[in-house]
């Protein structure tokens, strides 16, 4: 068990500023894994003086500096790839194959684009006669949460720090280890001190202190809808500039002359991808009435190859979920699916056969979801798919904007014109068109109550930035 005791405050790890600890699971073995500090409004207080302090250098330092840091960072975080993955693997619980290609990978990726943008990026334009400038927010208290832990840092970090701002990470509870690596990370790229700042600790405590704190200039969090919402209420009540990006209920659409098998296998891939603990899965699957059997067909046959296991095992595809409350969360989630009328047709709530310990949940499949039922409506956040019948394309889109949520999709069709037709009418930020891989240079974020914001590429970058007019 690695016993940390440190929070990385103004380039140095310093002690906390109390004695409490979190104690970190895995959720394979519901065994305690590590320890971090439990940080305190004291802590935020340090590492946002810290953090405002370096802000003047940082922000002046030319765009070339800062990139040449991200390009660093990013070479570090490349040379810690396995470490980041087998970490990852064992705080949250993806296999280790996803952990590689995704928890590690991708990361690295974003840095990567940040570096290349924090050099590129016009900072400067001309409009008529004034020269329109493009300066740093300030100060970022940036939230994280613990379903993609490094992805969500690097996310916020790297264009926080491209656009010249300072930060201040409090990242989730369940998964701080990474964070930690992340840390180390900065430090060995020679990121100045204070520009970067870690500190651990419980949302309630240290996250609403990092989210009320005066020397804030803009807080970025990802997480839950109800927890956006407070903080977007903080940030209004404090005229700060907020970035959210929350949940989602993404509808996977399939319409008429699709490759039916193809669509219906990637979809049920979506869902269970990372126990399901993804914001953007696309967990309604809508058919239309003359496929909806053979979709359910495959589906349920799909979901059977899910097998849950040891997420160390190369061979497992689906691990436990985060912790034994999310468990409980999901389970009650299948259960209510039942209660309402939905057909079972893969998994359930019981407990996977020959699963001892660990927070695993079974791949489930239902059929027979109408709109209204619970688990067509409300973030399970597991390896839950709903499967909807739709009548006609008017019904299709319909239901698909029928949610307060608006944040991916996918649709399938014969050819991408007709796929991309249909998916200029859904309320949604991020839609996939026949399989479109993911772009980590495209926008990510959501319609409605799926957030504020956008993350990745230029886009996200400019998040951090405010302008400044000078007319001549």
């Amino acid at each position: 068990m690695q016993a940390h005791n440190g929070m990385y405050i103004d380039g140095q790890w310093r002690p906390a500023a109390g004695a409490e600890t979190i104690e970190v699971v895995d959720p394979a073995t519901e065994e305690i894994i590590g320890t971090v500090p439990a940080g305190t409004a004291e802590d935020v207080d340090a590492a946002v003086a810290a953090a405002r302090a370096a802000l003047p250098g940082w922000a002046a330092a030319p765009p070339a500096e800062r990139a040449a840091r991200l390009g660093a960072l990013h070479d570090a975080l490349a040379a810690r790839r396995e470490e980041i993955a087998a970490t990852v693997t064992a705080e949250l619980g993806a296999p280790l194959s996803f952990s590689q290609a995704v928890h590690a990978d991708l990361p690295v990726t974003v840095a990567g684009t940040y570096a290349k943008l924090a050099a590129e990026h016009p900072f400067e334009e001309r409009l008529g006669n004034s020269r329109v400038l493009h300066e740093p927010v300030g100060v970022v208290g940036a939230i994280t949460p613990w379903n993609y832990p490094l992805h969500q840092i690097v996310a916020k970090v790297a264009p926080a720090l491209a656009a010249g701002c300072t930060v201040v990470l409090k990242p989730a509870e369940d998964t701080p280890l990474v964070a930690r690596l992340f840390a180390e990370a900065v430090a060995e790229a020679g990121v100045p001190a204070g520009v970067f700042n870690l500190v651990t600790g419980r949302g309630p405590v240290a996250g609403q202190a990092l989210a009320e704190h005066g020397g804030v200039d803009m807080v970025s969090f990802t997480g839950s809808t109800a927890v956006g919402r407070r903080i977007g209420a903080i940030a209004g009540g404090a005229v700060r500039r907020v970035a959210l990006e929350l949940g989602g209920k993404s509808a996977n659409v399939i319409l008429p002359g699709a490759d039916l098998v193809k669509a219906v296998k990637i979809g049920v891939g979506n869902v269970m991808a990372n126990a399901g603990q993804t914001c953007s899965a696309w967990t309604r699957m809508l058919v239309h009435a003359d496929h909806y059997d053979e979709a359910v067909e495959i589906a349920a046959a799909a979901a059977a190859k899910y097998v849950p296991g040891d997420p160390t095992d190369p061979a497992t595809r689906l691990g436990p979920v985060v912790n034994a409350g999310q468990r409980e969360r999901v389970t009650g989630y299948i259960r209510t699916g039942i209660e309402e009328g939905a057909t079972l047709v893969a998994g359930g709530a019981d407990a996977p056969e020959g699963v001892e310990r660990g927070y695993y949940v079974r791949p489930t499949v239902f059929a027979g979801v109408t709109p209204d039922m619970t688990i067509a409506r409300e973030e399970i956040f597991g390896p839950v798919l709903s499967i909807l019948r739709y009548q006609d394309a008017d019904d299709a889109a319909r239901i698909a904007n029928d949610s307060e949520y608006g944040l991916s999709g996918a649709v399938w069709a014969a050819d991408d014109e007709t796929a991309t037709a249909f998916a200029r009418r859904l309320q949604t930020g991020q839609v996939d068109i026949n399989g479109g891989r993911f772009n980590p240079l495209a926008p990510f974020g959501g319609y409605k109550r799926s957030g504020v914001g956008r993350e990745l590429g230029p886009h996200g970058l400019t998040e951090y930035l405010q302008t400044k007019s000078l007319q001549f």
